[in-house]
C-alpha cells in the first residue's frame, strides 16, 4: 500500500469479556477491505481515569488504510457499537474504545476529531503499549518519538497481561 497512510489506533474495554471484545475488534479490522492490519500491541491492565470503575485492559494497533481519518474514525466507531458501546458518562466504563491515535504525521483538528489524540502523549495506558510496535514514531505536535514520550512519563501503572 504504497504512499498510504500508516496510523495508530488505541483500543480499551472495562465492560464485559474485555480480552474477547479487544480480539473481535482487531479481527474486524483485519476483515475491513480498506484496512492493513500491521501490528498489535501485548495487551495491558491499566487503571481508569474518570469515575470510580473496573480496571482497564489497553493496547494498540498500526495499520495502513485508504480510508481518510474521518472514514477511518466512522469505521471505529461502527466497531464500537458492534461490540455494544453506549456513548454516556465521559471517561466512564465501556465495553470498547477504539481510539485514532495518530494518522502518519497529520495533525487534525476539527470539531469531531483531533489528531493526535488529545492527551495521549500523558498517558501511559496508550504510550507503553504503542512503543512496543511503534517506538520510533515521531509524535508530530512534539516532534518527539514515542519511546521518548514513555521514557518521560512520571509513574506508569500499566502492567503486561500474561
Amino acid at each position: 500500500m504504497a504512499n498510504i497512510p500508516a496510523c495508530a489506533i488505541g483500543l480499551g474495554s472495562n465492560l464485559g469479556e474485555s480480552l474477547v471484545i479487544l480480539t473481535g475488534a482487531i479481527e474486524r479490522l483485519k476483515i475491513h477491505p480498506q484496512i492493513k492490519l500491521l501490528d498489535v500491541s501485548s495487551w495491558y491492565h491499566t487503571a481508569p481515569i474518570g469515575p470510580p470503575q473496573p480496571d482497564y485492559l489497553n493496547g494498540c494497533a498500526t495499520v495502513e488504510t485508504s480510508l481518510s481519518a474521518l472514514e477511518l474514525l466512522s469505521v471505529l466507531q461502527s466497531i464500537e457499537t458492534e461490540f455494544g458501546r453506549v456513548r454516556g458518562e465521559v471517561w466512564g466504563a465501556r465495553t470498547l474504545d477504539l481510539d485514532l491515535l495518530l494518522y502518519s504525521d497529520r495533525v487534525i483538528d476539527l470539531p469531531t476529531l483531533q489528531v493526535p489524540h488529545p492527551h495521549m502523549c500523558d498517558r501511559a495506558f496508550v504510550l507503553v503499549p504503542l512503543a512496543q510496535i511503534a517506538p520510533d514514531w515521531l509524535e508530530p505536535k512534539s516532534g518527539k518519538s514515542i519511546a521518548t514520550l514513555v521514557a518521560k512519563l512520571e509513574d506508569s501503572d500499566v502492567k503486561l497481561v500474561r
